[in-house]
């Protein structure tokens, strides 16, 4: 069951992280931030659990993840470093490793021959696939366990983070 979200109490919620986080006493805002920690927490070791039942080191499974999930179902190993926040030395390594198995294709991009474009093969597209539709179901109960005030709580942070507004009249608190 999906819950549906009282947008006007959730930017409520949101503007009273901002004010709060510039107080004296940020407690409201911690606790916003320990609700978002807590829930992105979880959900991040249920599928890194997921993966690696699946012989999948969790970096390597989020690598799969940035290169399909991309705009173009494809990188180049520095975005790919970048997306994943890791020196190109170690992305590289990774790619190795997912090569090998299959997972992911390596093609020359354009006339620099360093530049190496990314592409998730068949047989990764399914594994992560399979990954997904298992992670799903303790997902979806997990979900449940949260009270609408943790995932307004968690929300509002994530909303605060990357610069999210419900208001429509603009202008923060």
């Amino acid at each position: 069951m999906v819950e549906v979200v009282d947008a006007e109490r959730l930017e409520q919620k949101r503007k009273a992280v901002i004010r709060a986080r510039s107080r004296k006493d940020k407690h409201a805002y911690f606790e916003g931030v320990a609700e978002a920690r807590f829930v992105l927490r979880k959900v991040f070791r249920m599928v890194e659990e997921v993966a690696k039942q699946a012989g999948l080191d969790p970096l390597a499974h989020q690598a799969l993840i940035q290169i399909y999930g991309s705009a173009d179902m494809s990188l180049r190993i520095k975005d790919l470093a970048e997306r994943l926040d890791i020196a190109p030395a170690f992305a590289s390594s990774l790619i190795k490793i997912l090569s090998t198995k299959g997972f992911i294709k390596r093609t020359r991009a354009g006339a620099d021959v360093r530049a190496v474009q990314l592409t998730v093969t068949p047989n990764g597209i399914e594994l992560l696939h399979q990954i997904d539709s298992a992670v799903k179901v303790h997902v979806d109960y997990f979900a449940t366990q949260l009270t609408p005030s943790q995932r307004e709580a968690a929300v509002s942070i994530l909303m605060f983070y990357v610069g999210l507004s419900l208001d429509t009249t603009a202008g923060d608190p």
